[in-house]
């Protein structure tokens, strides 16, 4: 793959957006290779995931040179587009069982955007920009932004972002609870990679539960996410995890966690 760069280290993948000259907007290279990267990641063992873009940007979403239509043609489909692509692509990153990082560390716009809301945990640099852009172009939004930004922002802020096309800043993205953490630069990748590890020394099944549950619950009856928790807590009380949990901390010392 050339268009996205796939390294697994030891439990952890890092997955790198790589069209540095083009903001690392999705073109169909990028489009078919993400989707196997996020397939290969999901089953090559693989404890936490960061996604990332090379050069200046994290992704500025769909190429646009894709999609000029010369007059006289008719226009290409965009919903197949998103059927075949961004909604698979946006499914896949959801259900990952393992921790999924997000290292923003330019723009992020449109399905850019989104694919980085997509993720568990969003880390910026300070420089970085969120930009929902769709309204510029006479569309509305996709990959899920309509989906994500009214859950994470609240109704007002979200229809705000998407109406008026504003550009928001990695400061105040943070400020509204978009994001998770916003760092300085230079910190962006040594503090993601530092999570990563952590993740990866982590719980494997108890963290695949608790997306489990929190992908849930706005969906739910509080009922429901009872009961969900219940179901949870049955499989995982008889983990071989839980039991070196209650170990170690009974015996003052840190867990070794299988996945068991």
């Amino acid at each position: 793959m050339t268009a996205v760069l796939y390294e697994q280290r030891g439990p952890i993948v890092c997955i790198t957006l790589n069209r540095p000259d083009r903001l690392n907007s999705i073109d169909a290279a990028m489009r078919g290779e993400l989707l196997r990267a996020i397939a290969a990641a999901g089953g090559g063992g693989a404890r936490a995931v960061l996604l990332t873009g090379a050069g200046r940007a994290f992704c500025t979403g769909q190429d646009l040179a894709e999609r000029i239509v010369p007059e006289g043609v008719p226009p290409s489909d965009l919903g197949q587009s998103i059927e075949a692509f961004y909604k698979p692509l946006v499914l896949a990153l959801r259900t990952l069982p393992m921790p999924l990082i997000a290292a923003v560390n330019g723009a992020a716009a449109g399905a850019g955007a989104s694919l980085a809301l997509a993720c568990d945990i969003v880390l910026a640099a300070r420089s970085a920009v969120f930009i929902q852009a769709f309204s510029k172009l006479g569309l509305g939004p996709d990959c899920g932004g309509s989906y994500f930004l009214p859950r994470l922002l609240g109704t007002a802020r979200a229809m705000g972002l998407v109406l008026t096309a504003d550009t928001l800043s990695a400061e105040q993205a943070e400020q509204w609870g978009l994001i998770w953490k916003c760092v300085a630069d230079d910190e962006l990748m040594p503090q993601a990679e530092k999570l990563a590890k952590r993740f990866s020394e982590g719980p494997p099944l108890a963290y695949a539960a608790i997306k489990r549950e929190m992908h849930a619950s706005p969906h739910n009856t509080l009922a429901q996410q009872l009961d969900l928790e219940r179901d949870n807590q049955r499989e995982l009380g008889c983990s071989a995890d839980y039991r070196e949990g209650v170990t170690a901390f009974m015996e003052k010392r840190s867990p070794s966690f299988k996945g068991k």
